[in-house]
């Protein structure tokens, strides 16, 4: 999936993640994405929660291994 912007949160326990990528998108335009990979195995479901408090749309996630990849639309 294309992205416009990539942020690393891997290693990085609740509320960081979540926090980083809230920072990640105000840089970013509407309609663009943010990637975010992480380890936090609450982060699945923090993500997805996030989505829907802010109106940012979650197109997609992915866990591989130890790694979940969240993008995000920013609304």
């Amino acid at each position: 999936m294309d992205f416009d912007a990539d942020l690393d949160a891997r290693n990085l326990h609740c509320p960081l993640p979540i926090l980083r990528a809230k920072k990640a998108l105000a840089n970013l335009e509407s309609g663009q994405v943010l990637r975010v990979a992480t380890t936090d195995p609450g982060a699945l479901h923090d993500f997805q929660v996030f989505a829907q408090q802010t109106g940012n749309t979650l197109l997609q996630q992915q866990t591989e291994d130890a790694t979940t990849t969240h993008w995000l639309q920013r609304r």
